[in-house]
């Protein structure tokens, strides 16, 4: 979400790939509802030339303690304990011709990520690489020049190569999620790191803020604020924090962007009826969406913005519906339950995730575009809601109160690997999921 002075100054990746080709990534199958987690070793980073350097050494401690947390995060690896390692940590600098692969394999590692960091003034200068084992074969090679305060931004940069080397996919290291919090005393939006780290205020209103929707190139945050006592739409720029704003009379509310473009959809209500509109990042109406007795909610654009998912009551209770947004047509796409809402769809536009209630209770469900056999994602423990989809598709944020206040979670996108993303003051809801925000 800041710029940052980084430079590659050496780029010795995908080498000696083994088993591996550009159009077919065969170590871990992302597609596969059971992911068998790949033992991956990642020692203590060396410190340099000054091994002595107490410094040098906690920030390399660091380094290698960040890269862990972001590849334990995507439920792809099996991170092994350090204890059970063989090799020296202070050893020479590991290259293909020093590793000692029999030590790591007779560990269980089937990957290993080496890495050596050192200070100098306020520059760091980093080397990393990424090996499998049981090849004995360098993957990934990478070495960066940046300013001391990045050594998070490069283990970032640093753990999307490994994942595309493993996977043909990016992952989701360079992405945020916003939220809403009552952690100031109001229901305001923040926006945490794709992990959970780094949270940070982004609307100060001092009034009910909600329905947080990332822009698809991730420069505007679009919500619905109560900031001068009306449900109005805000459109906030969020490198200069210019602003828009809709305020018609009657409610503003549950905004989407349209995919590749600076216009987007929400629902407003001062013709009377509660109906979707399209207008642009800057507030101006282009058309009405939807028109139909009840209340249409909740727009969100397929991701080549040719369909658009909603909600509506015009069965008399809230159900998805999707609409093709060149003709019209639009068809129900949820039978199962009496109240459906909150749809997201998938990265391919393949299926959709959305928060059913049964028995008194919302719960995470996924349906495909035929509309039938909806999987449930949660079960059994609180109130599950506001899933969003991550852009890569391979994780679901949402919220839930299954320790009692709502907090933010995170799953795979087949309900596994359940767990909070962080604890703050307050009540956390609504998540939304950023697109990559490379650059930004």
């Amino acid at each position: 979400m800041r710029y940052f002075r980084l430079f590659i100054v050496f780029v010795a990746a995908l080498l000696t790939m083994t088993g591996i080709s550009f159009g077919g990534y065969d170590y871990i199958d992302i597609n596969s509802p059971s992911i068998r987690k790949m033992p991956i070793a990642v020692p203590l980073f060396k410190s340099g030339s000054v091994a002595t350097n107490s410094d040098n050494i906690q920030l390399s401690k660091k380094g290698s303690d960040m890269l862990s947390g972001m590849l334990d995060f995507t439920g792809y690896f099996k991170i092994l304990d350090r204890d059970s390692f063989l090799e020296n940590p202070l050893k020479p600098e590991t290259t293909l011709q020093t590793v000692d692969f029999r030590n790591w394999t007779t560990v269980g590692a089937e990957l290993l990520v080496t890495g050596t960091i050192q200070a100098k003034g306020n520059d760091l200068e980093i080397e990393m690489r990424l090996f499998d084992t049981t090849k004995a074969s360098q993957l990934v090679g990478k070495k960066y020049r940046a300013d001391a305060n990045d050594l998070r931004q490069i283990m970032r940069l640093f753990a999307s190569e490994i994942v595309y080397c493993l996977t043909g996919n990016r992952g989701v290291f360079d992405t945020c999620i916003a939220f809403v919090s009552t952690g100031s005393g109001n229901k305001e939006i923040y926006i945490c790191d794709f992990d959970g780290t780094n949270v940070r205020q982004f609307t100060k209103n001092k009034a009910i803020t909600l329905f947080p929707a990332w822009s698809s190139d991730g420069k505007w945050l679009a919500y619905t604020s109560y900031l001068k006592g009306n449900p109005d739409l805000y459109i906030k720029n969020i490198a200069n924090n210019s602003i828009s704003s809709v305020a018609k009379k009657g409610i503003n509310i549950t905004p989407s962007w349209m995919p590749g473009q600076f216009a987007l959809a929400a629902t407003l209500s001062y013709s009377g009826d509660q109906d979707i509109y399209l207008m642009t990042g800057d507030g101006k109406i282009i058309k009405k969406l939807t028109n139909s007795t009840g209340s249409d909610v909740s727009p969100a654009f397929s991701p080549n913005g040719k369909k658009m998912a909603f909600v509506s009551s015009r069965s008399g209770t809230p159900q998805i519906y999707i609409q093709d947004i060149d003709t019209g047509a639009v068809q129900r796409l949820t039978f199962n339950g009496r109240y459906n809402t909150q749809p997201c769809w998938s990265h391919k536009g393949d299926k959709i995730v959305y928060c059913g209630m049964d028995e008194g209770r919302h719960n995470i469900y996924i349906i495909g575009l035929d509309g039938k056999a909806p999987v449930q994602l949660t079960h059994n423990e609180g109130n599950n809601e506001s899933p969003s989809w991550s852009p890569d598709g391979s994780l679901i944020v949402f919220s839930s109160t299954r320790e009692g206040p709502s907090r933010i979670y995170v799953m795979t996108s087949y309900g596994t690997d359940q767990r909070r993303l962080f604890a703050i003051s307050g009540e956390q809801t609504n998540p939304k999921w950023s697109p990559r925000l490379v650059n930004k």
